[in-house]
């Protein structure tokens, strides 16, 4: 029973660079359908707005208890300041650089009778003078904190992540990479590494069996040189994989209403128990009942202390 207990995730320091956005959402009732068109229209009642990304790992971390720094680029603009503005409310500290010449990420997302009907993206890459200053302001931000998270959207937030990975392991840092795409060369030196099922399989290919699977994982965590490969595989639960051992943690059994955002709740929830000194094991345990609290929500949502203390000692 000691084991399911929440330590004091305070002794958590985390620096979560990668790439933000804010999340928007619009929701309303669909009564008819337009006679411009075969679409849907939705009488918008009511707009909320939550940060996204990267944002959206270090809330998460925040929200169970851990100090976290996010170091990352937005435009000099409304999106931007807003981002900004709610990433603050939460106790984060921030390091947001301002790049004139993009918009700020922006997913808005219209919803009708509890479904999303449309989403529209709004992004264009920052430039390498944005991104050169939050390099060096990256130098100086890793001595402060004792978990480095990476959160990569693909967004161009990351383009200097190797050598980041090279100061971080220089400095004794566990270091946390949430990828994308089929690159993963860029991730070699990270701690741990957590891919979903379709990244993983865009990158490893398609598996046969479990016995397949678990040689196609280990062979990709060797290749990185990383301590540990975590699975996040949605309904299957999750898989970590490291040197000659395999750990399985189902899914637990709740009625899921959205799963977006449910990875940086893994990610958030394993650095900041890293942080406060846990072992892996039990880190992945507590990750795992904090995406099944998440799931539970709608859009990026947060697991508070609280909730997860109460699914832990559910399980």
């Amino acid at each position: 029973m000691e084991l399911k207990l929440l330590p004091d995730l305070s002794k958590a320091r985390l620096l979560v660079v990668g790439d933000v956005m804010l999340d928007r959402y619009w929701f309303g009732e669909v009564n008819r359908i337009s006679p411009e068109a075969p679409v849907p229209v939705v009488k918008v009642a009511r707009v909320e707005e939550r940060p996204g990304g990267a944002a959206n790992v270090a809330r998460n971390a925040t929200a169970l208890g851990a100090q976290v720094t996010l170091l990352s680029v937005v435009g000099d603009d409304e999106a931007g300041a807003r981002l900004r503005e709610l990433v603050e409310a939460e106790r984060v500290v921030t390091c947001l650089h301002k790049d004139p010449g993009i918009p700020t990420t922006v997913k808005l997302r219209v919803i009708g009778r509890q479904q999303q009907l449309l989403r529209i993206d709004f992004e264009t890459q920052p430039s390498h003078e944005a991104l050169a200053d939050t390099l060096a302001d990256f130098e100086s931000l890793l001595a402060g904190c004792n978990v480095l998270v990476l959160s990569d959207y693909g967004k161009g937030g990351l383009t200097h992540i190797a050598k980041m990975i090279e100061l971080a392991r220089a400095a004794g840092k566990i270091i946390l990479v949430d990828p994308k795409g089929d690159d993963y060369s860029l991730y070699h030196g990270a701690t741990v590494v957590t891919p979903n099922r379709a990244e993983m399989r865009e990158v490893v290919g398609r598996w046969k069996s479990e016995q397949d699977l678990t040689e196609r994982a280990q062979a990709l965590r060797r290749e990185l040189g990383a301590e540990a490969l975590l699975l996040t595989r949605s309904e299957e639960g999750m898989s970590l994989y490291q040197e000659n051992k395999v750990l399985h943690e189902a899914a637990k059994a709740r009625e899921v209403f959205d799963v977006s955002g449910a990875g940086d709740t893994v990610i958030a929830a394993l650095a900041a128990m890293l942080g406060s000194g846990a072992a892996l094991p039990h880190a992945v345990h507590v990750a795992n009942c904090a995406a099944s609290v998440v799931v539970g929500k709608l859009g990026a949502a947060v697991a508070l202390r609280e909730e997860l203390q109460a699914a832990l000692a559910q399980d």
